[in-house]
C-alpha cells in the first residue's frame, strides 16, 4: 500500500473541497469558498481535514490544487489591466471575432466585451506572411507605442500577423516593450503558435489578463502553505494534468478550466470495463460540468470557451451549464420557469441556508422534495432550514400558477435536469457517441441527487457514485498525471508532406515539452495532428506514430471523420494543419479502502418521485457495507452529498465504497 500522505484541494464557486489520503484512508472536508482570497478557504479546509485525520500538515508528501482564479478573472473581468499590441490594421480582431452568433434567433443576444478595450489596443507597422518576414518591425514605432500605453496597464499581449510561423518581428516587439515598460509582456508565439488570428489573439490576451492575478495568488498560497510545513502545490491545468507552480505562473491561461478538468480526471478512476466509457457529471453549487472518458483517458479539445472568450490551448473537453445547487429559479417574460444561470453562490446562498438568501434555488427544491433533510449540515457551517425553502417556493408557485410549493419544487428539479441532459448530449451525441453505451459517473455536491433522473432521460442504464463523490474533483487531483503540451502549425497537404521534415518538427515540440517535465527520463510522448479535408475550415485530431507514415495518417483520419461526422471522403486530399505533442509522467493512483459495516437504514422521510410521494428509507452511505444491495426508493446520505435512488432502481455497494445504481429490467 502507498504510505505517502497526499492532499488535494479543489476550489469551487460555492465550496472548497479537500481530500486527504493516508494509508488507504480517505478523509474529506468541505468549507465555504472565500471569493476575495481563495487561499483563506483553502487553508481552512486543509486544517479541518488534517485535524480530522489526526495528521500534522508537515507530514503531507504531495499537495495538488485546482483553482478558479483564472476562470473568475475571465468570467468577471477581474484580471489585470491589459493592453494589446498587434500588426497595423488588425487592432479590431478581438472585437470582430468570428461573426458567429451565440443564439441564432435571439435578436437581443450580446457578445461579451473584448478582454482589451479599443483604447488599449495599439498597432505597429510590420508584416510577415506564412512564407517569411516581408517588413521588419519599426522599433521606433514600438517605443512610441510604449509611451502611449497607460500607466495603469499591468500586462501587455503582443500578437502579430503570422507570428506562429515566423516570430522574429513579434520577438523584437516583446523585447522592446519589456525594456520600456514595467508591465509584464506576453507574446502569442509562446502561448499559442497556431493559425487563426482571432483565437490566437484572444488566447494571448486571456493569458496576459489572468497571469498576473494567478501568479500573485499562487505566490501567496505557497507562502502560507510553507508556513504550515506543506510542500509547494502542484497546479491542475486545463489539459487534465498537473504542473509545478512555477510553470503555470508563467502562462496561467493553461489553468482556465482547472477545476472542471480535475473532475473529469477523477471520473476516469471509475471508468467501467464493460461499457464504451464514462460520462463525467459534476454538479456543484454554481454550475454543472460534463465530459467524456474513453479508453482510460479524458477527451481533449483546442476549442474551449470561457465566458465567451475562446481559449485555444489544449483543454479537457468539458461542457458547462449554469445549473447547480445554488442556481436561482425564476419566471421569464413569457411566464416560463427557468433555472440558472444566475446563482446565489456561497453568500448569501440558497434561502434554506438561512443566511439572507431570498430567491428560490435548486437546493431549496431538493429540500422541499425530501431529497435533503431539514436540519442537514453542509460543510459543517450551514444547516438547512425547511421553512425558508417552503416560503420562497410558495412565492414561485404563485408567480407560475403552480398548485403549491411542492409543485414548484418538482418544476425546478425537472427544468434543471433537462438543462443538464442537453449538456450531456452535446458531449456525446454531437460528438458521434451514443450515451446509452456509457455509464454515468455522478459527483459534486448536488450531482448524485439528479443522476438517476438524468440517466433515465438519456437511456443510460447504470450510474456510479464514488465514495467521496462530493469532493471527487479533489480526489482527481491526486490521480492526475503530470502533463505538458506543445503545438505548432505546419499547413501542408498529406501528399506533399516530407516525413523527415515533419519528424523534425515533432522533435522540436518534444524538446519543448520535455524541458517543462520534472522527470524527463520518466516521460512518455504522445504525438497527434489536426487534419481536415481540403476546403474544410475545422480539423479533427488523429494520433501519429513516430515514423509519420502518410498512408497510416490518412487511414486514421478517414476513420475519425466518419465516426465524428458520419461520412468519409476517401478521394479528397487531406491537409495537416497543426502538430501536437504531449508528455505525461504517470502518478500513482491513490489506494482507497472502504470499511462500512451497516446494511440497514438510519431512518426515513417522505420524498417525492414521478409516481408520487413515498415514505423513503434513509441510509448512511459512509457506513454501508460492501456487497449491500438496496432497492429504491431510497436516499443515501453522505458527508458531502446525497444519493437519490428512485423507485425501479437498485443500488449496490462495491469494495471501494462506490454505489452502482441500475434501473430494473
Amino acid at each position: 500500500m502507498d504510505d505517502a500522505v497526499r492532499l488535494g484541494v479543489d476550489v469551487g464557486g460555492t465550496f472548497t473541497d479537500v481530500v486527504l489520503v493516508a494509508d488507504g484512508t480517505v478523509t474529506t472536508a468541505k468549507v465555504p469558498t472565500t471569493p476575495t482570497d481563495q487561499s483563506e478557504g483553502v487553508l481552512r479546509g486543509i486544517d479541518r481535514a488534517c485535524d480530522e485525520a489526526g495528521i500534522d500538515p508537515s507530514r503531507v508528501d504531495s499537495f495538488r490544487h485546482a483553482t478558479t482564479v483564472s476562470t473568475n478573472a475571465l468570467l468577471e473581468g477581474e484580471g489585470a489591466e491589459t493592453a494589446l499590441v498587434t500588426t497595423e490594421g488588425f487592432a479590431d480582431v478581438l472585437a470582430i471575432g468570428r461573426q458567429d452568433r451565440p443564439a441564432l434567433y435571439d435578436l437581443t443576444a450580446e457578445r461579451p466585451d473584448p478582454l482589451v478595450p479599443a483604447e488599449r489596443r495599439f498597432e505597429v507597422p510590420e508584416r510577415a506572411t506564412p512564407a517569411g518576414v516581408e517588413d521588419p518591425v519599426d522599433e521606433a514605432a514600438v517605443r512610441d507605442v510604449a509611451t502611449r500605453i497607460p500607466d495603469e496597464v499591468e500586462s501587455v499581449a503582443v500578437c502579430l500577423l503570422h507570428a506562429y510561423a515566423h516570430p522574429e518581428n513579434e520577438q523584437r516587439v516583446a523585447a522592446v516593450l519589456s525594456e520600456e515598460l514595467a508591465a509584464s509582456v506576453t507574446a502569442s508565439h509562446e502561448v499559442l503558435p497556431t493559425v487563426r488570428e482571432y483565437e490566437r489573439t484572444a488566447t494571448t490576451a486571456a493569458d496576459a489578463a489572468v497571469t498576473p492575478t494567478t501568479d500573485a495568488y499562487v505566490g501567496t498560497l505557497e507562502a502560507h502553505t510553507a508556513d504550515r510545513g506543506l510542500p509547494a502545490p502542484w497546479i491542475m491545468q486545463s489539459n487534465g494534468g498537473v504542473a509545478e507552480a512555477a510553470t503555470v505562473r508563467e502562462h496561467a491561461v493553461t489553468t482556465a478550466l482547472s477545476g472542471p478538468a480535475a473532475g473529469v480526471v477523477g471520473a476516469a478512476l471509475f471508468e467501467p470495463t464493460d461499457a464504451a466509457g464514462a460520462i463525467s457529471f459534476d454538479m456543484g453549487g454554481t454550475s454543472t460540468d460534463v465530459g467524456l472518458v474513453r479508453d482510460g483517458g479524458v477527451e481533449r479539445t483546442t476549442e474551449a470557451d470561457v465566458g465567451g472568450h475562446p481559449i485555444g490551448v489544449p483543454t479537457v473537453d468539458v461542457e458547462t451549464v449554469g445549473a447547480g445547487g445554488g442556481s436561482i429559479a425564476r419566471v421569464d417574460s413569457g411566464g416560463a420557469l427557468r433555472v440558472g444561470p444566475h446563482s446565489a453562490g456561497a453568500a448569501p446562498g440558497p434561502a434554506c441556508y438561512g443566511l439572507g438568501g431570498e430567491d428560490p434555488t435548486v437546493t431549496d427544491a431538493c429540500l422541499a422534495l425530501g431529497y435533503l433533510g431539514a436540519g442537514t449540515e453542509l460543510g459543517g457551517d450551514v444547516t438547512l432550514d425547511g421553512d425558508e425553502a417552503h416560503a420562497v417556493l410558495s412565492e414561485l408557485a404563485d408567480a407560475t400558477g403552480l398548485a403549491d410549493a411542492a409543485a414548484a419544487a418538482s418544476g425546478v428539479y425537472d427544468v434543471a435536469t433537462a438543462r443538464m441532459a442537453r449538456a450531456i448530449r452535446r458531449v456525446t451525441v454531437e460528438r458521434g457517441h451514443d450515451p446509452r453505451d456509457f455509464d454515468l459517473v455522478a459527483f459534486g455536491g448536488a450531482g448524485p441527487m439528479f443522476a438517476a433522473a438524468l440517466a433515465g432521460q438519456l437511456g443510460v442504464r447504470r450510474v456510479r457514485v464514488p465514495l467521496g463523490n462530493g469532493v471527487l474533483s479533489a480526489l482527481g487531483l491526486l490521480a492526475a498525471d503530470e502533463h505538458h503540451d506543445a503545438v505548432r502549425t505546419v499547413r501542408t497537404t498529406l501528399d506533399d508532406a516530407d516525413p523527415a521534415a515533419v519528424r523534425a518538427q515533432f522533435a522540436d515540440l518534444e524538446a519543448s515539452v520535455l524541458s517543462d517535465a520534472s522527470e524527463p527520463e520518466a516521460a512518455t510522448i504522445d504525438r497527434s495532428a489536426d487534419c481536415r479535408y481540403a476546403g474544410q475550415s475545422h480539423e479533427l485530431t488523429v494520433a501519429i506514430d513516430e515514423a509519420f507514415d502518410p498512408a497510416a495518417v490518412a487511414s486514421r483520419f478517414h476513420d475519425v471523420h466518419e465516426r465524428a461526422r458520419g461520412f468519409a471522403m476517401q478521394d479528397e486530399p487531406i491537409e495537416v494543419v497543426t502538430l501536437q505533442v504531449g508528455t505525461t509522467i504517470e502518478s500513482r493512483t491513490p489506494d482507497i479502502s472502504h470499511d462500512g459495516t451497516r446494511s440497514t437504514p438510519t431512518g426515513s422521510r417522505r420524498a417525492v418521485f414521478d409516481d408520487g410521494r413515498h415514505e423513503t428509507p434513509v441510509y448512511d452511505r459512509d457506513e454501508l457495507a460492501a456487497g449491500t444491495t438496496v432497492s429504491g426508493p431510497a436516499i443515501c446520505e453522505g458527508g458531502e452529498s446525497t444519493v437519490v435512488v428512485p423507485p425501479d432502481w437498485t443500488v449496490r455497494v462495491d469494495e471501494r465504497g462506490t454505489l452502482a445504481l441500475e434501473v430494473a429490467g
